[in-house]
C-alpha cells in the first residue's frame, strides 16, 4: 500500500525571523529592534576650575613672595592633570609670569653687582684703604670709616619702617660734603632669609653696642644733628648675595664735612 504524498505544508501565521533572530523585527534607529528605545547618552558634568591655578596667577602678577606662584603654577598643573579641572592656562600663565620676573631680578643683580648700574666709577684708595677720588659702590660695598652722600635719600630712609635706601651710594673723602659715615659692618650667617624682623632685630642690636663709642672715642659729644642708621640686607638683596649690616652716622638735615672717628680708633 502506498502512502499519499503529503500536501505542500503552508505557511504559519508569522512571519520569518528577522536577521536578529526575533520574528518580524528590524534595527531600530539606535541600533536595537523595531519598536524599543534608548534613551541619548547623558551629558558630561561641566569641568572645575582649579582654584590654585587662579591663586597662582594672581600672585604672578602681583609680584608675590619670591619663587612662591612658581611652585603654585606647578602643583596646579599637577592637579589639573590628575582631576581633570580647567585652568591650565592660568597655571602655565603663572610659571611663565613669574619666572620672567625672577629672570628679570637676576640681571638686575647681576649688573649691580658687576657695577653696570652704578652712577659712575669705584672710588680709588690709598694703600691704607681711605678714599682719595670719589666714586659709586652698592651698599654691601661699604667698608668702615666711609664717608658717602646719598643723594639726599637719607632723610627718607627709615631704621623702623624699612625704608628704601636706594641701591648704591657714593663714597666720597670725609672732608667733602657727606651725609653718612659707616662706623661698623657686620656679615650675618648664610643660609635662608631670616626674615624682616629677625635681621633688623640683629641690627639694633649689632649697631647699639660698644662699635660706635669705639669709633667716635668714649669721650665725644656728638652733635644733635646725627642719628644712627643702618642698611640691612632685603629679600631681593638676599637673594643676590647680600649679606652686611651696615651701621652709619648721619644727618638727615643735610651734608656735613670732617670724620667722627676718633684717632687710633
Amino acid at each position: 500500500m502506498s502512502i499519499p504524498p503529503q500536501p505542500p505544508s503552508s505557511p504559519g501565521p508569522y512571519p520569518p525571523p528577522g536577521p536578529y533572530g526575533q520574528p518580524g523585527q528590524q534595527p531600530g534607529p539606535y541600533g536595537g529592534p523595531q519598536g524599543w528605545y534608548a534613551p541619548p547618552p547623558m551629558p558630561m558634568a561641566p569641568q572645575k576650575m582649579n582654584a590654585l591655578a587662579i591663586v597662582a596667577f594672581g600672585m604672578s602678577i602681583l609680584c608675590a613672595v619670591p619663587t612662591v606662584p612658581l611652585i603654585l603654577g606647578f602643583v596646579a598643573l599637577s592637579q589639573i592633570r590628575n582631576r581633570g579641572e580647567k585652568g591650565k592656562g592660568f597655571a602655565i600663565a603663572a610659571i611663565a609670569i613669574h619666572g620672567a620676573t625672577i629672570a628679570f631680578y637676576a640681571v638686575v643683580l647681576t649688573l649691580g653687582f658687576s657695577g653696570a648700574l652704578d652712577d659712575g666709577p669705584s672710588p680709588k684708595r690709598d694703600t691704607g684703604g681711605q678714599v682719595t677720588t670719589p666714586g659709586s659702590v652698592s651698599l654691601e660695598d661699604i667698608r668702615k670709616g666711609d664717608c658717602f652722600d646719598t643723594g639726599g635719600k637719607l632723610a627718607q630712609y627709615s631704621d623702623k619702617d624699612g625704608g628704601q635706601g636706594g641701591s648704591s651710594v657714593k663714597i666720597v673723602p670725609c672732608t667733602q660734603p657727606h651725609e653718612g659715615e659707616a662706623y661698623a659692618v657686620f656679615r650675618l650667617d648664610d643660609g635662608a632669609y631670616p626674615g624682616k624682623d629677625k635681621v633688623v632685630s640683629t641690627a639694633e642690636e649689632k649697631c647699639a653696642g660698644p662699635e660706635l663709642t669705639d669709633y667716635v672715642g668714649k669721650n665725644a659729644k656728638l652733635p644733635e644733628s646725627l642719628e644712627v642708621f643702618y642698611y640691612y640686607p632685603q629679600v631681593a638683596t638676599w637673594i643676590g648675595g647680600d649679606r652686611e649690616i651696615t651701621c652709619f652716622i648721619g644727618n638727615p638735615g643735610g651734608p656735613t664735612t670732617g670724620s667722627l672717628r676718633a684717632t687710633g680708633s
